[in-house]
C-alpha cells in the first residue's frame, strides 16, 4: 500500500459525544429517502428497462457529485481505495437484481427481502470489521425482520412469477451486506461526498453493461424519459445515498443496517397510494414493528471488538 498525507490519515478519530445523534440519523434519513427507488423505478418503467434506469441514475449524479467534492474537500477528489470500488460493484449487481425482482413482485416484497442483508450485515461486521453489537442490537434485528416478514408476506397470495421475483431479491440482500461492509471500510480514508462520487462512477462502468446483457433500450424514446431517473438521482442516489455513506461514517455498521430498514415502511406506504397495493392490518402491523426496533437499535451501546473498531469518523 502506498503511504497516504497526514489530510488522508485513515485513523479515525471519535465522533464528538454531543453529535453521536448525527451519524444515526442521516442514516435513517437516508433509509427513508431509499424508499423512493422502487416508486420511481415503476414510475419510469414506460420509456426504460430497469438496468437502463439504475444506469441513468449513477450517471446523472457525477456531474452533481464532482462539483460538491471541490466545494466541500476544497481539492480534486482523492484517489480511489478497493473498498470503494469493491462497494461499488456490490451496489450494482444488487441493484441489477433488485430492479429485476421489482418487476416481477410487489414492492413491499422486493424491498423487504433485499433489507434481510441490512438486518444481517452486524453479524458480518462482527465476523470481519471485530464491531462487537450489544445485546440490544440482537433484540432489535429480530424486530426488524419480523416486522419485516409481516410488512412482506402479510399480504395477498404470491404467484409464481412472484415467487421468482423474491428469489432474486434474495440473492439481491447477499449484495447489499457486501456493499455495507465495504462502505464501512472505504470510509476510513475517503470523505462522505468523494466516497459517494466514486461509489457512483464505479456504479455507472458496471451498470452500463448490465443494461446490453439485459438486452435494454439505453436511451429512453423521448426526452422525458429522463426525467424520472434524474429525479431518482436527486432523491436516491445524492440525498440517500450519500446520507448513509456520510453517516456510516460515524455509526456503528450493526446499527446502520437496522436504520436503513426505514426504506421498505416509506416504500410500502407510498406504493399503497401510488400502485394500489393496500397493507393488510398484519402488513401494517410489521411497519409498526420495524419502526420499533429501529428506536430500539439506538437505545444499547455497541461493544468495542478485539480492536476496538466501533465508531469511525
Amino acid at each position: 500500500m502506498t503511504a497516504t498525507s497526514p489530510a488522508a490519515d485513515p485513523s479515525p478519530l471519535p465522533a464528538p459525544a454531543g453529535r453521536a445523534w448525527l451519524g444515526p440519523l442521516m442514516v435513517l434519513t437516508g433509509g427513508a429517502a431509499l424508499g423512493f427507488a422502487p416508486i420511481g423505478l415503476r414510475l419510469g418503467l414506460d420509456e426504460l428497462g430497469a438496468q437502463a434506469i439504475a444506469f441513468w441514475r449513477y450517471l446523472f449524479a457525477i456531474p452533481i457529485l464532482f462539483p460538491l467534492v471541490l466545494l466541500a474537500q476544497r481539492r480534486l477528489p482523492a484517489r480511489p481505495n478497493a473498498a470503494i470500488i469493491l462497494a461499488g460493484i456490490f451496489f450494482t449487481f444488487d441493484m441489477a437484481l433488485w430492479h429485476w425482482a421489482l418487476t416481477l413482485t410487489s414492492v413491499s416484497n422486493a424491498t423487504f427481502i433485499v433489507n434481510l442483508g441490512n438486518a444481517g450485515v452486524g453479524l458480518a461486521a462482527w465476523l470481519f470489521l471485530k464491531e462487537r453489537p450489544g445485546m440490544t442490537w440482537f433484540w432489535a434485528a429480530g424486530l426488524a425482520i419480523l416486522g419485516a416478514a409481516a410488512l412482506s408476506l402479510g399480504g395477498p397470495g404470491l404467484s409464481g412469477g412472484a415467487l421468482k421475483g423474491d428469489l432474486l431479491a434474495f440473492i439481491a440482500a447477499g449484495f447489499i451486506a457486501g456493499y455495507m461492509l465495504f462502505s464501512k471500510l472505504a470510509r476510513r480514508s475517503l470523505g462522505g461526498i468523494e466516497a459517494m462520487f466514486w461509489l457512483s462512477v464505479v456504479e455507472a462502468a458496471v451498470a452500463l453493461p448490465i443494461v446490453f446483457i439485459a438486452g435494454e433500450n439505453l436511451f429512453p424514446a423521448s426526452a422525458s424519459g429522463f426525467l424520472m431517473p434524474l429525479l431518482l438521482t436527486l432523491i436516491v442516489q445524492v440525498a440517500g445515498q450519500g446520507l448513509i455513506i456520510t453517516g456510516l461514517g460515524s455509526t456503528n455498521t450493526a446499527v446502520a443496517g437496522i436504520l436503513v430498514l426505514a426504506q421498505p415502511v416509506v416504500a410500502a406506504a407510498i406504493a399503497w397510494h401510488a400502485f394500489a397495493e393496500p397493507l393488510t392490518a398484519i402488513q401494517a402491523a410489521g411497519a409498526g414493528v420495524i419502526l420499533i426496533a429501529v428506536w430500539l437499535s439506538q437505545q444499547g451501546k455497541p461493544r468495542p471488538g478485539r480492536s476496538g473498531l466501533v465508531t469511525v469518523t
